[in-house]
């Protein structure tokens, strides 16, 4: 199964009211599993940048004005997107930017059948948790190190991580799961660990023993009967 896991960078929050589209990163899974297969593409939107989408993604109208417009692009977009389902976070935002971008240059849209949403793939899994991209990458342990701004390619490869854990994890045949190498605990990771101690086996003293019978003798008409001393004993 092929899908698209995607990521669209703006100059603001609505395509109808005049925004346009700056950057746009996908990345190709296939039975869930990278690649490595990827598009990315900056654009330029023929418009100012608002300094609010500035400050969340960094691409400022100098570097964009000499990048390529968006039906200098398309064909290339549509050839490696193809018809596979394309997951997306908030995806009705970046389709709407998608769709309107083919739109303005005549091209079909893509199908909103074929969207894949995975904020609400999160809030159905983890109802009251935060349901960000950075909130979902610490849930599940995967590294944030590289995201200091926004950016589209970067943004779809940490998504498509997080896509995979929220729709169950790597394991999804019926291969075997390759084996985890046994890390040595480190002191801050103790406290956080359940440590289950094997079982030990322990054997009774003669002493014990006899107190034992003694104690079973006291006991009126037991329903067990009253056992001798050599009937009492501990198997290991």
């Amino acid at each position: 199964m092929r899908e698209i896991v995607f990521d669209t960078e703006t100059t603001g929050l609505s395509f109808s009211g005049g925004d346009r589209l700056v950057e746009i990163g996908c990345v190709e899974l296939v039975n869930r599993v990278a690649t490595g297969n990827h598009f990315h593409a900056y654009i330029n939107p023929q418009r100012a940048m608002p300094v609010e989408a500035f400050n969340v993604h960094g691409l400022s109208e100098r570097f964009l004005s000499d990048k390529p417009l968006f039906e200098d692009v398309v064909e290339d977009l549509l050839a490696f997107i193809g018809d596979s389902p394309m997951v997306a976070h908030n995806a009705g935002f970046d389709f709407s930017f998608l769709n309107g971008e083919l739109g303005r240059c005549s091209r079909p849209i893509v199908d909103l059948s074929r969207m894949v949403d995975t904020l609400v793939l999160a809030r159905t899994r983890h109802p009251g948790a935060k349901h960000t991209l950075d909130a979902l990458c610490s849930r599940y342990g995967i590294d944030l190190s590289a995201r200091t701004l926004h950016g589209a390619l970067l943004d779809a490869q940490l998504l498509a991580q997080v896509y995979v854990e929220l729709t169950g994890g790597r394991q999804i045949t019926l291969g075997l799961a390759e084996e985890v190498p046994v890390v040595p605990e480190t002191v801050e990771e103790a406290p956080t660990r359940v440590h289950i101690r094997p079982a030990r086996r322990f054997t009774a003293s003669a002493v014990e023993l006899e107190r034992h019978a003694a104690f079973l003798k006291s006991l009126d008409e037991p329903l067990w009967g009253v056992p001798t001393i050599d009937a009492v004993s501990v198997h290991p």
